[in-house]
């Protein structure tokens, strides 16, 4: 069954996943038509599932009954606070239990919730909160300490809440959320409040995710709460699509009369993946997630074990740790039926390993970004194995060009090379007071994403590179995950990245940047060699760099290529 016949199955009328048109900012738009309208519309659909737990980190545990209870308490603190519907209430913390309780207690006032990177220095939140316009931010500890030297520079802010507060706040604005909601474990003798009256629709403002920055200041996407519900419905077909494509039944969808689900998220609640693709989604069916204060591939595996984790994943390099890690035989890791990531490129050989290693789960991957609120492309199962080189095809609700980079009008055939323009309900409204960034982005109700694509005749989507990024060596173009896959072929290769060095007459020529696995003895020659066998002299690394640790990443998993480039810089100046 062609992917085409599959999706018309899923989405006929009367389907599970029926598709309808809505009429977005002026453009028509296909969308899911029994998507929930709006986030609130989400969190009433998780307190079907009163009594299973839903959030587990070190020795707390929290139901969905006393997530609901701490989540409209707090609510009804905002508005005592004065935030009313359209207000900005940032969220900045590390992945906490308090996370999605300040996020949906933000929603059901109506605000435009702002979660902002918890890894960002004390001056990078502060240009967040000032840029946002933040009336009220929910933080933890760590994220106080980093901001009590800004936080004069910031009149707008009214009020802190902070959670898990070791001393007493040093600013009049700083309240401990424990006073409000008190501690995770005794939620659920909070009392039970009546939702907050406030009118939501699904084109209302929701949230405000800032990019990576990757170069230059980071810009906020808004998102509506169509946005976001959109990706529940992306979640689902994949998982259905898999077994049609598989000649099987469909499976039982609806998530009452199925076994609890456990995700381990390790990819931050502030990054669109970890909101957007698994809280949500998760929250809606009834799901169960756990929490780790920071990733660690024996503990993981632990958790794994212990809780009857089902699903994990993030960036291939979780992937790789889980596999290559020689503590691995000794826990029982059977309940895996999903390992998968996005954000980065991956190898075809982790597709094989994941196969190989879990036979129970299913490898899978997608292509999103920050602008498309996470997943917009998704593949799983047997279409990911038969092409694992793709990011898969697009949800039903979504559409995809190939567009000539030169004028970005001329849509190019099949198989052809160019930018990938993307359209649907996930695509963000614009960027947060930046109408000239805006204009230059979203046309038309497409969004140009900026990366260099194909598309086959089948609609699966294969990301080539970066347009920013792709080198160009004497006229010769150099796409470097072509060049990062064949790295990833070395058995002692955990984690690569292609980035240019300057030549005075080339232009540039590539270099790599590695991370092998615990005992990898692989050389700065045998790399070379082996991409040298694979491929054009010309796309030879000219040097291999070793890097000690996980190579560093952004919050979307993309590996921060700006850093690794220092690396050569500093040979340069030594030299």
């Amino acid at each position: 069954m062609s992917i085409a016949e599959a999706h018309g199955r899923l989405t006929a009328p009367g389907a599970p996943f029926e598709i309808g048109e809505a009429t977005i900012r002026g453009v028509a738009t296909r969308i899911w038509k029994n998507a929930p309208p709006t986030l609130r519309d989400v969190f009433l659909n998780g307190m079907r599932f009163r009594d299973r737990e839903f959030l587990v980190y070190e020795d707390d545990r929290a139901t969905f009954d006393s997530f609901g209870r701490a989540t409209v308490t707090l609510a009804h603190r905002l508005i005592a606070d004065g935030v009313r519907k359209g207000d900005r209430v940032a969220v900045i913390m590390r992945n906490l239990p308090e996370w999605p309780v300040a996020f949906w207690a933000g929603q059901l006032v109506g605000a435009i919730v702002t979660p902002l990177n918890a890894w960002w220095t004390g001056a990078e939140l502060e240009y967040g909160l000032a840029d946002s316009g933040t009336k009220v931010a929910i933080v933890d500890d760590e994220r106080l300490e980093r901001l009590s030297g800004h936080l004069k520079n910031l009149p707008a802010l009214e009020k802190v809440y902070v959670a898990r507060l070791r001393e007493a706040p040093g600013d009049g604005r700083c309240h401990r959320l424990e006073e409000v909601i008190g501690k995770v474990n005794d939620w659920g003798r909070l009392a039970e409040l009546a939702l907050p009256d406030v009118s939501l629709e699904p084109e209302d403002d929701a949230t405000i995710l800032y990019t990576s920055g990757t170069t230059g200041k980071p810009k906020g996407a808004l998102g509506t709460h169509r946005n976001m519900t959109s990706n529940i419905g992306a979640g689902g077909i994949s998982a259905a699509r898999n077994f049609l494509r598989a000649g099987q039944p469909l499976p039982e969808l609806d998530p009452t009369k199925l076994p609890q689900r456990c995700t381990l998220l390790v990819v931050p609640m502030f990054h669109a993946t970890g909101l957007s693709a698994t809280l949500s989604p998760t929250l809606n069916a009834g799901g169960k997630i756990v929490l780790m204060r920071r990733w660690d591939a024996e503990p993981a595996m632990k958790l794994i074990e212990r809780e009857k984790v089902s699903a994990t994943g993030g960036v291939p390099t979780i992937a790789w740790q889980l596999i290559e890690h020689p503590a691995r035989e000794k826990y029982d890791l059977s309940s895996l039926l999903a390992v998968t990531y996005g954000g980065a490129p991956s190898a075809p050989e982790l597709v094989r390993k994941i196969a190989e290693v879990f036979p129970g789960s299913q490898p899978g991957n997608g292509w999103g970004m920050t602008e498309t609120t996470a997943t917009f492309t998704s593949h799983m199962g047997q279409d990911y194995l038969h092409r694992p080189e793709s990011a898969g095809p697009a949800a039903p609700v979504g559409e995809m060009q190939i567009r000539d980079p030169a004028d970005g009008a001329t849509v190019l055939p099949a198989g052809a090379v160019g930018e990938l323009w993307v359209k649907g309900p996930q695509v963000v409204k614009g960027y947060w007071n930046k109408p000239e960034a805006t204009a230059d982005t979203f046309v038309d109700g497409w969004l140009r994403t900026g990366d260099l694509a194909r598309v086959d005749e089948e609609g699966f989507l294969f990301i080539i590179d970066r347009a920013k990024d792709m080198l160009i060596r004497g006229g010769e173009n150099i796409y470097c995950v072509e060049v990062e896959n064949v790295l990833y072929e070395h058995p002692d290769v955990m984690d690569a990245a292609i980035v240019g060095v300057p030549h005075k007459t080339l232009g540039e020529e590539p270099a790599a940047v590695v991370h092998l696995r615990p005992g990898g003895t692989a050389t700065e020659d045998e790399l070379r060699d082996l991409v040298r066998a694979r491929l054009a002299a010309f796309k030879v690394p000219v040097k291999v760099a070793f890097w000690p640790e996980t190579l560093p990443r952004n919050a979307n998993g993309k590996i921060l290529k700006t850093e690794l480039k220092k690396v050569f810089d500093q040979e340069t100046e030594a030299a």
